[in-house]
């Protein structure tokens, strides 16, 4: 997969990445299988993503349009907590993906840069090069990860899971994924 980077009216000029993704079809256990297939790593939050009941898979195959933009460009210079950044993206007509849309995309989205050479590590902050999808949490427990971010580190590329509490201020500079409304398309046959 290969974005497309296009400004567009819509998101008020702000520089944005645009991605049809393949989500559904498939049950936790074959997703798992093909992130496995697929070399990718997942740290422990994310296998607890995948543990917890609340997530759960479509059984229908879709295409979901999604968009990709910093806290910056939805208008947030100094970072924003994720109930502002949430609130903002839905006057834009964005909104929260589906859990399982993580996966998908880090199967997906094979030529993701490198984020880590040449930075330190990071923390209690979304690590550089890293892309976080915005979705519901599946639990209101703080021990249950709030949800995915896809990264390369030394080439490999990761899907981990996260923690973050509801005053967490998300940089201005960090990538989040919406879905563009509710831009969903049934496959047939899937």
């Amino acid at each position: 997969m290969n974005p497309l980077a296009k400004p567009s009216s819509t998101y008020r000029d702000c520089s944005f990445v645009a991605r049809s993704v393949h989500i559904g079809g498939v049950d936790k256990s074959e997703l798992l299988a093909r992130l496995d297939e697929g070399g990718i790593e997942l740290n422990a939050a994310g296998r607890a993503l995948f543990a917890h009941s609340g997530f759960t898979t479509a059984t229908m195959a879709s295409i979901v349009e999604t968009i990709e933009m910093t806290v910056g460009d939805l208008g947030f210079d100094r970072g924003a907590t994720i109930d502002k950044v949430v609130e903002r993206a839905g006057q834009l007509r964005l909104a929260p993906c589906p859990i399982e849309l993580g996966p998908h995309l880090r199967l997906q989205y094979i030529d993701q840069p490198e984020g880590y050479i040449g930075h330190a590590p990071s923390q209690h902050k979304a690590p550089p090069g890293s892309l976080t999808i915005v979705s519901r949490q599946i639990a209101g427990d703080d021990h249950v990860p709030k949800g995915f971010y896809l990264r390369r580190v030394n080439g490999a590329l990761c899907l981990r899971g996260y923690h973050c509490g509801p005053d967490h201020v998300w940089s201005a500079d960090d990538h989040l994924v919406f879905i563009a409304g509710r831009t969903w398309t049934r496959l047939r046959g899937a």
